[in-house]
């Protein structure tokens, strides 16, 4: 069957089940309705199969590693099973190590915590904070938001032929950290060619791939990175793990992220008094303390029912929801959508937009409250980013997702609406309704602040 016969025949259905399809929700204006989820930027419904791989473990469920019972073994094959399908699953190099974090947060926490003395890091200020703040600690520099993919490559090609002289002397080690798909824009970044011109100067590159990996296939090898970082959570997979997968040199260089059981190989007394302890060589470095086995296995579950639908479907069908969407808010004069890159740049389905007139908290608040959508307000954790978007003072203070002023109030904030795999085309059709209601004939329901929240008022 052709990807276009694909697309066609899942107009209506979503390709993947996902849990909460069918939650209703009640209506401030009276009855209920179907929840339309569209706010998988933030968190990703399960998908049906992960759930149920889940639950058909759980009686099994044993520490890992340690263990001499039958269970103990079993979930030790499982996690370290679940490793390798993550390998497969990002097209690892040969020698690459999968770490098994708490989130893309927690993955590039680490990696800077590994990173070698006196690293320079490169961060375009686009970035979501998981990617932006970890590096404080490290000589970084911040470069301005590029407004086309080629201005990003030439951006940072500037930068790191500019790099400042070590304290050793000589350019010492270079860290790049890029997003693949903008969790405000959902603008798809040059990846490939980043990592070339990060290369080509001597430096080494992270993506983060936390909006990248639910939406498309993410290759080590072809796009030349040097490690890449996701989380569960956004891949439909929301038990709690994320993942750190890339070159092994500088995790086993480095001490490990945190100290304890499962990260040390041996450990003995010395005649002084202290300890003397010999850490792992392997991934387990950096994996103290018992682990998160059902996230692992809830990520390679999630994998493999993503690889087995194939992503070719899977993105003709983003793109016709995407497009939904984006035609939809062309027709309302009062909504700007945010783009660094214009409207003809690939994206993936994570659109923001703020509307004239419009408080984007109260909005947000209506579209839930009125037409059971649930979607997001703020700056998304991306604040210098929507700021530049916004045109705002980069020094204003803001408080991330919160809105700052009463709803009708100018306020700097905006709405984000994000989908995928679990979407049917009801939900996008519906918000698309919703906004072309609510712009022409304004809220139904009264709304107040509340504990810094727009809510209906009762």
């Amino acid at each position: 069957m052709s990807v276009s016969t694909v697309a066609a025949d899942q107009s209506v259905c979503a390709p993947l089940a996902v849990l909460g399809r069918d939650v209703t929700v009640p209506l401030v204006t009276g009855g209920e309705v179907t929840y339309a989820a569209l706010d998988y930027a933030a968190s990703a419904p399960a998908l049906q199969r992960v759930w149920d791989d889940v639950a058909a473990y759980a009686p099994y469920y044993g520490s890992v590693h340690r263990g001499a019972g039958y269970l103990s073994q079993l979930s030790t094959d499982l996690f370290e099973n679940a490793r390798r399908t993550v390998e497969e699953f990002l097209d690892c190099r040969a020698g690459d190590q999968v770490v098994f974090t708490r989130s893309t947060t927690d993955s590039l926490n680490l990696l800077a915590a590994a990173l070698p003395a006196d690293c320079q890091v490169f961060v375009f200020e686009t970035e979501h904070h998981a990617s932006l703040l970890p590096w404080r600690d490290a000589r970084v520099t911040y470069l301005n938001a590029p407004r086309t993919p080629g201005e990003a490559v030439a951006t940072l090609e500037q930068a790191l032929a500019a790099r400042t002289v070590s304290i050793e002397g000589g350019y010492g080690p270079a860290l790049v950290c890029v997003t693949g798909a903008s969790n405000v824009t959902g603008e798809l970044w040059p990846v490939r060619e980043l990592a070339a011109a990060a290369h080509a100067h001597g430096a080494r590159i992270v993506l983060d791939a936390a909006q990248l990996a639910p939406h498309h296939p993410v290759s080590v090898q072809d796009l030349d990175v040097d490690w890449v970082a996701f989380s569960g959570h956004k891949l439909y997979a929301p038990f709690g793990s994320g993942v750190l997968a890339g070159r092994s040199d500088w995790l086993l260089a480095a001490e490990p992220y945190l100290a304890g059981g499962g990260a040390s190989r041996k450990v003995t007394r010395r005649t002084d008094g202290g300890v003397d302890v010999e850490w792992h060589d392997s991934a387990a470095r950096h994996e103290a303390g018992s682990p998160n086995v059902i996230g692992a296995y809830s990520i390679a579950s999630a994998c493999k029912a993503l690889t087995e639908e194939g992503f070719d479907n899977l993105v003709a069908r983003e793109q016709h929801l995407i497009r939904t969407v984006r035609a939809g808010l062309a027709e309302v004069p009062e909504v700007r959508v945010l783009s660094l890159f214009g409207d003809d740049a690939p994206r993936v389905g994570v659109i923001s937009f703020v509307v004239e007139g419009w408080n984007s908290s109260h909005f947000a608040a209506a579209l839930s409250a009125e037409y059971g959508i649930g979607v997001r307000d703020g700056l998304f954790c991306a604040h210098p980013l929507v700021r530049t978007l916004l045109g705002s003072d980069p020094e204003t203070q803001g408080e991330c997702g919160a809105p700052e002023a009463a709803p009708g109030e100018k306020s700097l904030n905006a709405i984000r609406v994000s989908f995928g795999a679990g979407t049917p085309d009801e939900h996008v059709e519906r918000f698309v309704r919703a906004v072309r209601e609510l712009v022409r004939d304004g809220a139904r329901w009264q709304y107040r602040t509340e504990g810094g929240r727009c809510v209906p008022a009762v």
